[in-house]
C-alpha cells in the first residue's frame, strides 16, 4: 500500500494540476505563445512551487501580478501528477504526445518531408538525418498516441546569428547547442492531421520550450502564402529573405522570445 501524502504535499500537487488544466492562451501580442493561470491559490504554495522552478509569478512595481505562468518543468510535472491520479488532460494533449525527437525516427521524419514540401523545398534524407543526429533537441514532434507514428514536427537548429542563410538547411554542423537565437527550418503536419490546430499547438509548444531555456529569438522563413498563417502566431514580417531555396521567393518572420 502507497503512503498517505501529506496534506501539504497533496494540496501543492492538486493546485499545480488545477493551474495547469485551467491555464489560458496569453492574449499579449508579444508573447501569445505564452499561456497564464490566474492566481486564487494559496500564497505559500505558490511560493514553493516557484522556489522548485514549476512557475513563475511576474511582478510589478506594485508587487505581484494577478496571473502567473507555469514553466516547461511545471508543465510537465502536472502531467505526471495528471496520469497519477488519473485525470484528463486536454482534448489535443491527450490524441497527441508532444517531445523531442528519438534517433530511431529519423527516416519517418525525413519521409513526412518529403510527403509536406515540393521536392525543390525538401530537405533531403541524408540532411535531414544528420540534423537530427546533431541537434534532435531542436525538434518537437506530435505522436499520435493511438499508432505511435509522428503526426507532424517542428525542427530548428540553434546559433549567434541573426540572419537566416540557406547553408542552415544542409550544413547540421552550424548548430550550436548554446546559441541564442533558433533558426526554424521546417515545420510539416501530415494531410489526414491537418485542420485541427496542431500546427498552432506544435510551434507554441515550442516558442514556451525556447522561451524557457532563455532563447532570444526564433526566425524562420515562409512563401509569401504563409505570411499571414505566422503573423496571427506573433511572428513579425521582415519581408523578403536573401534565401532562394528552392529556387523560390521566402519572406523572413521573427518572433523575439527574450531581450
Amino acid at each position: 500500500m502507497c503512503d498517505k501524502k501529506s496534506n501539504e504535499d497533496t494540496i501543492k500537487e492538486l493546485s499545480l494540476m488545477l493551474m495547469y488544466l485551467t491555464r489560458k492562451q496569453d492574449n499579449n501580442k508579444f508573447c501569445r505563445y505564452r499561456e497564464l493561470s490566474w492566481k486564487g491559490y494559496d500564497f505559500d504554495v505558490m511560493g514553493k512551487l516557484e522556489e522548485e522552478g514549476l512557475l513563475w509569478q511576474p511582478r510589478s512595481q506594485r508587487g505581484y501580478d494577478k496571473y502567473l505562468y507555469l514553466t516547461e518543468a511545471g508543465r510537465n510535472q502536472a502531467k505526471v501528477l495528471l496520469e497519477q491520479y488519473g485525470f484528463s488532460d486536454k482534448r489535443m494533449l491527450e490524441k497527441f504526445e508532444f517531445r523531442t525527437i528519438h534517433i530511431s525516427e529519423a527516416k519517418q521524419a525525413a519521409d513526412i518531408e518529403q510527403v509536406c514540401f515540393p521536392p525543390n523545398e525538401a530537405c533531403s534524407e541524408k540532411h535531414m538525418i544528420e540534423r537530427i543526429e546533431t541537434a534532435s533537441d531542436l525538434f518537437l514532434v506530435a505522436i499520435d498516441k493511438e499508432n505511435g507514428r509522428i503526426a507532424g514536427f517542428l525542427n530548428g537548429i540553434a546559433t549567434d546569428e541573426y540572419q537566416f542563410r540557406d547553408e542552415f538547411f544542409t550544413d547540421a554542423s552550424l548548430h550550436h547547442p548554446n546559441g541564442k537565437n533558433i533558426m526554424l527550418l521546417g515545420l510539416e503536419v501530415l494531410p489526414e492531421y491537418r485542420k485541427q490546430g496542431l500546427a498552432h499547438e506544435i510551434v507554441f509548444q515550442y516558442l514556451r520550450r525556447e522561451s524557457d531555456r532563455d532563447r532570444k529569438m526564433v526566425t524562420l522563413t515562409c512563401l509569401k502564402n504563409k505570411v499571414k498563417f505566422y503573423e496571427k502566431m506573433g511572428f513579425m514580417d521582415r519581408g523578403l529573405s536573401g534565401s532562394t531555396w528552392g529556387d523560390e521567393e521566402w519572406y523572413e518572420m521573427t518572433y523575439v522570445l527574450n531581450i
